[in-house]
């Protein structure tokens, strides 16, 4: 245990309106994350301070945090049945040390007892073991405060970068947003701007690809905040994930997918991936959907926080409840979503089913059936195949070779019709007669493992064309017909 946990510290807090105070720091109740710990605040309950790790950055620390008591988002805490919920742990004072360094801030408490990561409201066991509910009008409410909150922000020209629901907690009684770790966020200050230090995969925008985080700003906050809107109201399903069309090739990430804009949802298909089978996005509002899709399709102008603000609150206030499920709600005349994807998973439950109880089948026989007897003896049958398959193409070969030999004394008999002709229909016939024998060699290649010779193929084509050729220069006479234009 180190000494600042064992004996109370002391620091100068010097608020936004230039007064002061001492601050006795209590017990560490948060490690926190990469920038520092969380302490309480002896002189208030509801107040919290936030201590660097380190000293190093003092002077920028400080300029940063006075920008931000400079400049406060206009977020009021939310109050339910008397209770305050703050919604944003806003920088409230600097704090310093004896010798005036900046070492951290003071900032409201929230009581992340009461809130949840974002993350664990989008996937439905998780809020079953949470015992979160299944209202999907929450959802949307949660969207909207996430938006809202995004739009205060933008509002003083901050942005927040790093932006994804697990560094967004909402409280599970009220679904309003709890924000921490503001520090982080890109400031607007009176002299210029104190940049953001982190961002995540799988929701930077396509065009921020080569940008450091410190380069980013509103875009990278839309893009991120229509990923998590959709994430929100589809179940969780990520806007660029899906089903693969082929099998074969490279398995892109999310973030490359992002990056060639790879949109599974949009009003045309994407070349790369369909949908997920258990999106519901085809019952979104027409206006979402539209929302959606140009956040996400190249070219596109991402829509504000303001614009997703307003139109989630349309949504929330023009929700239908489904009459099969109290729990589910709906947009359109189309109907309710959630129903249709609850009966596609239970058709692929039963489908698996079903699978467990079909005998597992290996070319045509049961798994359980197969002994070392049997697979012997297929070894043996498939050794007889291949044999007498072998002796199959050797006498083919043969009669290829020899129609082609003879192919001048077959066509003898009908010199006078194929002459007349004309060289022209002869060589559309050669061309075709060309690729009757190489799709005839492809198609009998798995069959006949002398087919699988490329050389021996090669050869056969070969040989076929040239006795074809010399056939049609004799029949035609084309030696001597040069010989008299030659006169």
């Amino acid at each position: 245990m180190d000494k600042q946990e064992e004996t109370p510290v002391i620091y100068n807090a010097i608020y936004a309106d230039g007064h002061f105070e001492k601050v006795r720091l209590g017990e560490m109740i948060n490690k926190g994350g990469a920038a520092g710990k969380i302490y309480m605040n002896l002189a208030n309950p509801n107040s919290v301070a936030k201590i660097f790790h380190k000293k190093s950055k003092s002077s920028t620390n400080r300029k940063k945090l006075e920008a931000m008591l400079l400049n406060r988002p206009n977020f009021p805490p939310a109050i339910r049945d008397g209770i305050e919920y703050v919604q944003i742990a806003w920088p409230d004072a600097i704090l310093e040390d004896e010798n005036g360094f900046c070492v951290g801030y003071l900032m409201p408490l929230i009581n992340m007892s009461e809130a949840v990561s974002l993350d664990h409201l989008m996937q439905k066991a998780i809020r079953k073991k949470l015992h979160l509910s299944e209202k999907y009008a929450y959802r949307v409410f949660a969207a909207y405060n996430v938006a809202s909150m995004v739009a205060a922000l933008h509002t003083c020209g901050h942005y927040i970068v790093d932006l994804k629901p697990s560094n967004v907690s909402v409280y599970k009684d009220t679904m309003t947003v709890a924000m921490v770790d503001c520090d982080g966020f890109s400031i607007k200050g009176e002299l210029g701007r104190y940049p953001a230090e982190f961002v995540s995969e799988e929701y930077i925008y396509p065009e921020g690809m080569d940008l450091s985080c410190e380069e980013m700003g509103e875009e990278q906050d839309k893009f991120a905040l229509a990923v998590m809107i959709f994430k929100l109201l589809n179940n969780g399903i990520h806007p660029f994930s899906g089903v693969p069309r082929k099998n074969e090739g490279e398995m892109l990430t999310i973030q490359n997918r992002i990056e060639q804009y790879h949109y599974a949802y949009g009003l045309w298909p994407d070349t790369y991936q369909a949908p997920h089978p258990y999106s519901i996005h085809e019952y979104f509002d027409k206006k979402t959907l539209e929302l959606f899709e140009r956040a996400f399709v190249k070219g596109g102008l991402r829509p504000s926080a303001k614009e997703w603000q307003e139109h989630l609150h349309y949504l929330m206030h023009n929700l239908k409840t489904c009459r099969k499920d109290s729990n589910h709600a709906y947009f359109t005349a189309k109907g309710c979503g959630l129903c249709v994807a609850e009966e596609r998973f239970k058709e692929t439950l039963l489908g698996v089913k079903k699978q467990r109880e079909t005998p597992q089948m290996v070319r045509g026989m049961e798994v359980s059936s197969l002994s070392v007897e049997n697979l012997r003896r297929n070894q043996e049958e498939k050794k007889i195949e291949n044999i007498r398959m072998q002796h199959i193409a050797y006498a083919a070969v043969a009669v290829y070779m020899l129609f082609f030999t003879f192919l001048f004394k077959i066509l003898s008999g009908f010199e006078d019709a194929v002459r007349e002709a004309g060289i022209g229909i002869q060589a559309i016939v050669t061309t075709f007669v060309m690729l009757g024998i190489n799709k005839a060699l492809h198609k009998y290649r798995d069959k006949m493992p002398l087919f699988q010779n490329k050389a021996l193929t090669q050869m056969l084509q070969v040989y076929a064309l040239i006795c074809m050729i010399i056939a049609l220069v004799t029949i035609d006479h084309i030696p001597q017909g040069l010989l008299e234009l030659s006169r």
